[in-house]
């Protein structure tokens, strides 16, 4: 239980354009024709401007709630080094599921389209979102898992929709709609919002270091106060669910199905929320005075005032500007506004190294209230530095110097593209991310030496062939292959020699199998190899020497300090930081050449993409023979 864990990334989606509080009822529609009577009572207090709908003026409905949530998601993965194909924990919140059955997060990764991951479902009102973040909090924080998301997401309006009251209005004899109903109306907007957490920092840019989250239920004091699914009595009671009713459409035609709030009780939340922080004073966890930040989602402007007003009354004046809200803007979002408040916070440069955020949730479903410490840290995961998350260097791509042609230039910053992206996945490459985050052992070594040997013995074979099948007018390109097929060849008994001096045995180096990936590898490169003058192999040499020219060097020097090794048993790794700067030079030459044309040219790219996406998998699949 000793990882600290960050949220590396925040991600949203808001439907469509801000739509003002005139426009309201141009998308929420008016019942039986009318404008309603406790809009503008109810937009005086809550004091929003603006929010964001994701049905039409029809009322159609333009994405499932899956699909916001989705959207919000890989909003988040912009901002991560790892591919979302590596996400090993979803957690997603909402009040509304598009579906009854089965599980909100279930459909939520089909629309990912993401490979098989742990999910958890997490059903409620706002404090739902934050159950979220803990729950990838607790599955990073004990080593369960490395890639976590949570989400949360809502998508209230098509539930308000005036359609959907026309008939309780004609049952009731044409009455308005109760002021519990009509006032959520006004109240909810539409919205996603996603957190990546991480066992190390972002290395691009700043990440917020969980210190710690407290939920506490108050539901065995309070009734219900914001509710679905039934009605209640005179005498406040709880009356027949919807299941309870002898047709789904009785239920609806009761009013039971109708989201409501129980005004005379939404008064407890300020008090209960101000309460929990002091208990949290008491108990050490907060310190008032070294807050930068309180980012505090209240549903409505009336509650802030009388945040303040308890607060004081305790004897605390915390500066108004310190409190961040986008309720006004953004609306209120429920279990989203949380991560819709972070992201506004981490991605428009509100932050700064250092800084304390105070985050708090209430809910006024039964009445929940939840609360979130976090720091605001840089790429090492300190206001200063961290010995103990190594620093990830920013992705470069290896340099190839061009005459300036157009199609040169093009090529190069294609390569380039290509590069950053493998590089930033191939950190979060499990064996990989063990080495930069100082956990590296001496059975990764051995394994990936294993692994890379196998390469290496293959390499200088199809670069052999990709030279025999270079036309004779060609001799310049077909002995440039040649050439770098002699340097390769040998390679493997230096790999060999590392090996044995780290208390490997020869004999499984020499009969280890390729693993799944490599062989998808190998035969690739074969086949393309095999081919009349295969240039395009020229992409793949730029992956495989660029890791020799980029990588190499710093992987040797991180395996020979975390394992206390000398230089020349990582000689093989130090070696190709030299040697594969030469192999560039002839890279460079051959893409300096009269073969290349922009056809030439795109075809290198795509063998880049494939080798890079290959590559990556022969390092995940290790030991997977």
């Amino acid at each position: 239980m000793n990882n600290k864990v960050y949220i590396t990334a925040l991600g949203k989606f808001l439907p469509g354009a801000p739509i003002a509080n005139d426009e309201m009822e141009d998308y929420l529609g008016r019942i039986g024709g009318k404008p309603s009577k406790a809009k503008k009572r109810v937009l005086d207090q809550n004091g929003i401007k603006s929010r964001h709908y994701a049905i039409d003026k029809q009322q159609n409905s333009l994405y499932s709630n899956a699909e916001m949530a989705a959207f919000a998601i890989k909003d988040s993965m912009r901002h991560v080094d790892f591919d979302q194909n590596q996400m090993d924990f979803l957690a997603v919140a909402t009040a509304q599921a598009d579906l009854i059955l089965p599980g909100f997060a279930s459909m939520v990764h089909a629309e990912l389209g993401t490979p098989p991951c742990e999910l958890a479902n997490l059903f409620g009102i706002c404090v739902t979102g934050m159950t979220a973040i803990k729950s990838a909090y607790l599955q990073v924080k004990t080593g369960e898992k490395q890639y976590a998301v949570a989400c949360a997401s809502e998508f209230p309006s098509r539930v308000f929709k005036s359609s959907r009251y026309e008939a309780q209005a004609k049952f009731r004899d044409g009455d308005s709609i109760p002021f519990d109903t009509d006032f959520l109306r006004f109240m909810l907007s539409d919205g996603a919002g996603a957190a990546v957490l991480q066992d190390h920092p972002s290395p691009h840019g700043l990440s917020l270091q969980i210190e710690w989250i407290d939920i506490k239920s108050h539901a065995s004091q309070y009734e219900p106060c914001m509710y679905s699914g039934a009605n209640k009595t005179q005498t406040g009671e709880m009356d027949t669910t919807w299941l309870d009713y002898p047709t789904f459409q009785e239920a609806a035609d009761a009013g039971a199905l109708n989201v409501k709030q129980d005004i005379r009780l939404v008064q407890n939340m300020p008090k209960l929320g101000v309460d929990g922080f002091f208990r949290l004073i008491d108990e050490g966890k907060i310190a008032p005075n070294e807050l930068d930040w309180i980012v505090c989602h209240y549903s409505s402007d009336f509650f802030r005032a009388e945040i303040f007003k308890l607060l004081n009354m305790g004897g605390l004046n915390i500066p108004e500007d310190k409190w961040f809200t986008n309720l006004y803007t953004k609306g209120n979002t429920g279990s989203a506004s949380i991560y819709i408040m972070l992201e506004e916070m981490l991605n428009e440069g509100k932050l700064k190294m250092g800084q304390k955020i105070c985050c708090i949730v209430p809910e006024s479903g039964r009445f929940m209230m939840a609360y979130m410490m976090l720091t605001v840290v840089g790429p090492t995961g300190n206001k200063n530095s961290n010995p103990e998350v190594p620093e990830i260097r920013v992705p470069e791509a290896p340099h190839i110097a061009t005459t300036g042609t157009e199609t040169q230039e093009w090529l190069v910053r294609q390569l380039v593209r290509v590069w950053i992206d493998f590089e930033s996945k191939l950190n979060q490459v499990p064996i990989i991310h063990k080495l930069n985050a100082g956990k590296f052992t001496l059975e990764d070594y051995k394994i990936l030496m294993e692994n890379i040997r196998q390469q290496v013995v293959e390499g200088s074979q199809w670069i052999a062939r990709a030279a025999s099948n270079v036309s004779i007018d060609l001799i310049d390109i077909r002995s440039m292959f040649i050439a770098h097929a002699s340097d390769e060849h040998r390679d493997y008994q230096m790999l060999e020699k590392n090996y044995v001096s780290v208390g490997g045995n020869l004999k499984d180096i020499i009969s280890g199998e390729k693993n799944v990936g490599s062989e998808a590898l190998s035969a690739y490169m074969f086949q393309r190899a095999s081919r009349e003058n295969p240039f395009d192999l020229l992409g793949g040499m730029f992956i495989v020497e660029g890791l020799g020219n980029r990588m190499a060097k710093h992987w040797g020097t991180l395996i020979r300090d975390q394992l206390g090794l000398r230089d020349d048993q990582v000689s093989f790794l130090l070696y190709h930081s030299v040697s594969d700067i030469n192999h560039f030079d002839r890279l460079e030459k051959s893409i300096q050449s009269d073969i290349l044309t922009m056809q030439v040219a795109e075809k290198v790219v795509k063998t880049a993409k494939v080798t890079a996406r290959l590559y990556l998998l022969q390092l995940e699949e290790l030991g997977n023979i």
